[in-house]
C-alpha cells in the first residue's frame, strides 16, 4: 500500500486521473493481474483509503453517477488506448506487459499526453469532415461520427437509465425488480409493499437443477454508497426465513459492504448495484435496448487530392 495517496475525489474539480491510472494498475496487480470492473474499484478504494464520503460523491450533472467510480472508468480507458491494459467482452480488465513496468508518474502522464492529443487531432478531423460535408451539393444528409471523448465501452450508457431509474416511485421500483427476477429464472415472486416487514420488499424462488432456494429480496433506489450496516440490518431480516438474500440498488456498496455480504458463517446475500442492474435490464430487453446505426464519414482530404 502506498505511504501517500495519489488522488482524492472532491464535490468541485477533477481529479489526478494520473494518479487513479496509477492507482488503477496497482489494483489489478493485488488482483494478481485480472478483475472486473467492480474487483478494480474496490481494490483502489481500498488502496487509496478513500472516505465513505469520498466514494459517495456524485457527478455534478448525474447523482445517480458516483464521481470516483466514473473516472475510475476514464483512467482504464486512458490504459487500454496506451497499451497497459486490456478488456474482454465478458468486462474483465486485465495488465499488459507493458503495463507490469509502468510503476511511476512518467508513463501514465504521457498517455494522457498522447491520447488528448489524438482526441484534438480527431475534433480537427471532425471539423474539416464538417465542413467538407456542408459542401456536398443536393443538401444530402450525413451522419458525423462522434469522436471518442470518454469511457463509451463501459459508463456513458447507465447514465440514462440511472437517471430514470432514481426518479422511478418506490412501488414502481419494485414491481421492475419483480419483473427483472422473473425473467431471470425466479418463480413464485412477490411483492410485499409497504409492510415493514425488516426490509424485505419481496421474495421468490429460485430453482437450480433438482433444487430450490427460497430467496428474500429488498430493492432501494438510493443515492451513493450501501454500507455494511444495511447489510447486517437486511440479514437480520432474512434469519430463520431464507436459504438466500439479494440486495437491489441503483447506487454502489462500499468495500466493508462487499465483504459482510459473503461473511463466513452468515447468510450469503448476493448484490446488484447500479451498473450490474443497468447490464441486467439491457440482456433481458427491459427498458433498454441496442440499435446498429450506419455512420457515413466524410474524408475531406481525400477529395482535395483528386
Amino acid at each position: 500500500m502506498p505511504s501517500e495517496r495519489r488522488f482524492t475525489i472532491e464535490p468541485e474539480g477533477l481529479p489526478d486521473l494520473a494518479g487513479m491510472m496509477l492507482a488503477t494498475l496497482d489494483a489489478l496487480r493485488h488482483l494478481g493481474g485480472s478483475g472486473s470492473i467492480q474487483e478494480i474499484d474496490e481494490t483502489v478504494i481500498e488502496i487509496e483509503r478513500l472516505s465513505e464520503a469520498e466514494q459517495s460523491i456524485p457527478m455534478p450533472n448525474n447523482e445517480q453517477r458516483l464521481k470516483v467510480n466514473y473516472y475510475l472508468a476514464w483512467a482504464r480507458t486512458y490504459l487500454r488506448r496506451g497499451g497497459a491494459v486490456e478488456n474482454s467482452a465478458r468486462g474483465i480488465w486485465a495488465i499488459t506487459e507493458a503495463g507490469t513496468a509502468i510503476h511511476d508518474r512518467g508513463p501514465v502522464a504521457a498517455i494522457v499526453e498522447a491520447v488528448q492529443a489524438e482526441e484534438r487531432e480527431k475534433a480537427r478531423q471532425k471539423r474539416k469532415a464538417k465542413e467538407a460535408a456542408e459542401d456536398i451539393p443536393g443538401g444530402a444528409e450525413v451522419v458525423i461520427a462522434d469522436t471518442d471523448t470518454g469511457p463509451t465501452d463501459e459508463e456513458d450508457w447507465k447514465t440514462a437509465p440511472l437517471s430514470v431509474l432514481g426518479s422511478m416511485p418506490p412501488d414502481a421500483f419494485e414491481r421492475l425488480s419483480q419483473r427483472l427476477l422473473r425473467e431471470a429464472g425466479f418463480t413464485k415472486v412477490e411483492v410485499r409493499g409497504k409492510t415493514g416487514d425488516g426490509g424485505i420488499d419481496g421474495l421468490g424462488v429460485l430453482r437450480v437443477n433438482l433444487v430450490s432456494f427460497q430467496v428474500y429480496f429488498q430493492c432501494k433506489r438510493w443515492k451513493g454508497g450501501v454500507g455494511a450496516k444495511e447489510i447486517r440490518d437486511f440479514r437480520g431480516a432474512l434469519q430463520g426465513r431464507a436459504d438466500k438474500g439479494l440486495f437491489i440498488t441503483t447506487g454502489h456498496y462500499t468495500p466493508a459492504a462487499s465483504e459482510e455480504a459473503t461473511r463466513d458463517g452468515a447468510i450469503a446475500i448476493d448484490l446488484i448495484d447500479g451498473d450490474r442492474l443497468c447490464e441486467l435490464l439491457k440482456e433481458n430487453g427491459l427498458g433498454v435496448s441496442t440499435e446498429m446505426v450506419e455512420r457515413v464519414r466524410i474524408d475531406g482530404g481525400w477529395f482535395d487530392g483528386v
